[in-house]
């Protein structure tokens, strides 16, 4: 090793994060192969925003787990539409509205929890863990008595169209799974987004967000264990968003019981 060599004291904490540190430098450039990294992120994360979502194909592997789905549509015709008004993908067409309508004539009791599906930003996340988190999900759930609606599919969806899905699947509270936006070491981050007593025209505030679902980032079962606490705490609360904090306690690393979360005192 040369006298010259300085050592960057970054490089141990690399193997501790995905974050872009400790890249190294070519004279006043980066090195080639970090930039070659980053555009190859970057490439990840805009073909995940362009990703078709295979809605049907989820559609047959719901209904071989024996889970109805309805597949609807946003107001947003296509993908372009989509990115440019972002207002068209918060609500339905016309007619996924009416088969919403249909559905809730015949089931007129409603639901306890409406769960919707879309793509959002990213159709990669959705393929991803969609199923594997719903599994977990659902399996607590109806241990703990929730009546479920049938899986809505949404294409071309943004987060506020699951309050329009769930007025008129006339459910108590809705959660939707969605494709966030993709950052460059996360082109399929999975967020939750929660509300109780959902209507059209609801803004962010009245939501409560379990975000980076994903191998990577949050447990399927962690999101689970916080998707149920919010739930209970809605229906006990009558409430969702920002007056309904997330202080549910964590399971310890050893399994033997709930640790408390440590950002609470």
């Amino acid at each position: 090793m040369s006298d010259s060599f300085t050592p960057n004291p970054w490089q141990e904490l690399r193997r501790l994060t995905s974050a872009r540190i400790a890249l190294g430098r070519a004279g006043t450039s980066l090195p080639t192969g970090a930039q070659l990294d980053f555009q190859f992120a970057h490439a990840q994360a805009r073909d995940a925003v362009h990703l078709p979502f295979d809605r049907d194909g989820l559609a047959r592997q719901l209904a071989e787990r024996g889970r109805e789905t309805l597949l609807l549509h946003s107001a947003a015709a296509d993908r372009d539409t989509y990115l440019q008004r972002p207002d068209l993908g918060r609500r339905l067409d016309e007619e996924s509205a009416d088969i919403l309508r249909r559905h809730a004539d015949r089931h007129p009791q409603g639901y306890d929890l409406a769960v919707v599906i879309a793509d959002g930003l990213s159709s990669l996340a959705v393929q991803r863990h969609s199923l594997p988190f719903l599994e977990r999900m659902e399996e607590q759930a109806r241990n703990e008595g929730w009546n479920l609606s049938p899986v809505a599919l949404v294409q071309q969806g943004r987060v506020a169209v699951a309050d329009e899905v769930a007025e008129l699947l006339r459910a108590k509270m809705v959660v939707i799974l969605i494709g966030e936006r993709p950052g460059l070491s996360s082109p399929d981050s999975l967020g939750l987004y929660f509300t109780w007593a959902p209507k059209v025209g609801l803004n962010d505030a009245y939501r409560n967000c379990i975000s980076n679902v994903r191998l990577e980032g949050l447990s399927y079962g962690l999101a689970t264990h916080r998707l149920l606490y919010l739930m209970r705490e809605a229906c006990r609360r009558q409430l969702s968003g920002v007056n309904l904090k997330d202080e549910a306690e964590l399971p310890t690393l050893e399994g033997s019981g709930p640790g408390a979360n440590f950002l609470l005192t």
